[in-house]
């Protein structure tokens, strides 16, 4: 598995809320969801993305934003609009004062707004469940990630757009399909972009050493490596990958790769029918106990109470 592999296996959307929303200036939504995850485009006019912990974030058509839950944050017109509408967990539209909304805005399918005829068209398609992105995905991502129009010409956003009003069989999953594709396909450009605040291990690929180190763990977490093992598979000497590794992942080998197990653990313990103990084989511990113990250690629950979370 190459780098790019490695972060974005996790996607995958299972009954996924997509909305077009139309708009009318002054107008702002507070989103309260708690959703690990939106992808938003304006498709006609344009939108603020306004993080609690950071700069308003400006979306023009075509723009595309992903933005990292579950913390609060605001969509508008423009960063000084005050909040009309709030959107609660369960994709549920309330005002502010907790009058239910979803009705009486409901313009047809999967649209949603005060008069079909808006100034200002907003796409967004929403993970709803931790379980369904990878941690290591999110850990990676900045709170609000952009890509202008001139960057991301993609036939993905018009097909998307097309489909989201919609009504087919099999639609649903045609729609979490293709929000899959969008989000690997933004991630890919962002990524692939050379001042891309990519996580260190991602740019470790590129090492001609420890490179072929990171692949090697990826490929195969269940196998009992230790430095040496990989150090042979390297060409190199025990000290010289430990070192390199440790100046260019900002961990040592094995850290590294307690890291991912727990990682695929975490992300394997969303899957219904998973147990601790299949998961506890598929990356490379010899019970559930020694699962259990690390998850535990390093990430300070159960993967019982891991999983109730997700």
């Amino acid at each position: 598995m190459d780098a790019l592999g490695a972060l974005l296996t996790g996607p995958r959307a299972q009954g996924a809320f997509l909305l077009r929303s139309v708009y009318d200036p002054p107008w702002a939504v507070r989103i309260e969801d708690e959703a690990p995850l939106c992808l938003l485009t304006p498709v006609r006019g344009e939108a603020w993305v306004v993080p609690g912990d950071g700069p308003p974030v400006r979306l023009g058509p075509g723009d595309v934003a992903v933005v990292r839950g579950p913390q609060p944050y605001t969509v508008a017109d423009h960063p000084d609009t005050a909040p009309q509408v709030v959107i609660l967990p369960g994709q549920v539209s309330a005002t502010l004062d907790g009058e239910r909304l979803c009705e009486e805005r409901d313009l047809g399918v999967r649209t949603w707004g005060e008069r079909p005829d808006g100034a200002t068209v907003l796409l967004s398609g929403t993970y709803q469940l931790r379980g369904e992105v990878s941690g290591r995905l999110l850990g990676a991502l900045p709170t609000v990630l952009r890509l202008a129009a001139a960057e991301f010409d993609s036939p993905l956003l018009p097909l998307l757009a097309e489909e989201t009003v919609r009504e087919e069989p099999g639609q649903e999953v045609v729609l979490d399909r293709l929000l899959d594709l969008l989000l690997i396909s933004v991630l890919r450009t962002w990524l692939s972009r050379p001042a891309s605040p990519a996580p260190a291990w991602y740019r470790a690929y590129a090492d001609p050493v420890v490179g072929r180190a990171l692949r090697l763990l990826h490929a195969d977490p269940a196998r009992p490596w230790t430095v040496a093992a990989l150090a042979e598979q390297a060409g190199v000497s025990r000290a010289a990958l430990a070192r390199r590794f440790t100046e260019l992942v900002g961990r040592s080998p094995m850290a590294y790769l307690t890291d991912w197990r727990l990682d695929l653990a975490a992300d394997l313990l969303a899957e219904p029918d998973a147990t601790v103990a299949s998961v506890a084989r598929r990356v490379g511990y010899g019970s559930p106990f020694a699962l259990s113990t690390a998850f535990k250690r390093v990430r300070g629950l159960t993967p019982q109470q891991h999983r109730g979370m997700s």
